[in-house]
């Protein structure tokens, strides 16, 4: 990959992000050590943005007016090259405009533009879903970050949890064939304590449908750890592969298709619905605790 199609940030902590995708490739600390997954065999990828879906539709399928077209799991950003817009020393920014190639599979307009920053310790990552037509945009946005699970070699995977900001009784929902399921299930978190085990998402991802928290530390207690936060996000998913050397923490505003529903993609649940001239702003954020 060129250096035109890649651009890093920061100093100590850096982070290195592809216009490919508009999709982060790396975080590393000052001591050179990488936070994120390097798209292994396990999974091929980083951490994608999820744009106009999150999940699955049924049968792959969108319909808009009574005419069907196949949009796949997840959505086509993140298979799209974005522009920069701005290139800075600790910040850059990128954007993806609706064109003829989206529009045969979502008709609708938008511009998306993802910003990049760090500032100390912290790398945030901001959103901006604008609709510049005259009709209503519907849509989901999700982030997908992939950290490494361990966080630093040596660590047992069971040592690391998750302790949430806020504690999360509430059932969680599960996918089945990519598709929401009806019923939920209890949640494995205790208070604000998830302790992490493969088994977790032997059934795929662990959602978060209304979370309380808006914000979770991820590591071992008294030891390395990521301190993860968002905002203008409305749901959480936890994601990864029995075995494989990564967990996924996501903030997502959209879910997959329930199952059963092949209606109208505007009447799709969990959609954000941006009125004619309107944006909507989410973001997440990613602070290094105790990492060398």
């Amino acid at each position: 990959m060129t250096e035109d199609e890649t651009h890093r940030i920061g100093e100590a902590l850096t982070a290195t992000i592809s216009a490919h995708g508009a999709e982060l490739h790396s975080i590393r600390t000052a001591a050179g050590a990488e936070l994120l997954w390097q798209a292994g065999p396990a999974w091929p990828r980083h951490a994608p943005v999820l744009f106009p879906i999150v999940g699955r539709l049924a049968e792959d399928t969108l319909i808009h007016e009574g005419v069907p077209t196949r949009m796949t799991q997840h959505g086509f950003a993140r298979d799209r090259r974005f522009d920069f817009v701005s290139r800075e020393r600790d910040a850059c920014r990128l954007r993806l405009d609706d064109d003829a190639q989206s529009r045969a599979i979502y008709p609708f307009a938008f511009e998306l533009e993802i910003d990049y920053r760090i500032e100390g310790p912290t790398l945030t990552v901001g959103y901006t879903v604008s609709n510049p037509s005259t009709t209503l945009l519907p849509a989901s946005l999700g982030a997908h970050p992939a950290f490494l699970w361990p966080l630093t070699a040596g660590l047992p995977r069971q040592a690391h949890a998750i302790i949430f900001e806020q504690p999360e009784p509430a059932p969680v929902r599960r996918v089945e064939d990519g598709l929401l399921r009806p019923d939920t299930e209890p949640s494995p978190i205790r208070g604000r304590t998830l302790a992490l085990d493969d088994a977790l998402f032997t059934n795929d991802a662990l959602i978060l449908e209304a979370p309380a928290s808006r914000s979770l530390r991820y590591g071992v207690a008294g030891g390395p750890g990521l301190r993860i936060a968002w905002s203008g996000f409305h749901q959480l998913g936890l994601w990864s592969k029995p075995g494989a050397g990564f967990l996924c923490i996501e903030p997502w505003s959209g879910l997959a298709s329930p199952r059963g529903f092949a209606g109208e993609f505007r009447d799709k649940p969990h959609l954000m619905r941006i009125p004619p001239g309107a944006s909507r702003h989410s973001s997440w954020s990613v602070t290094v605790e105790s990492i060398a």
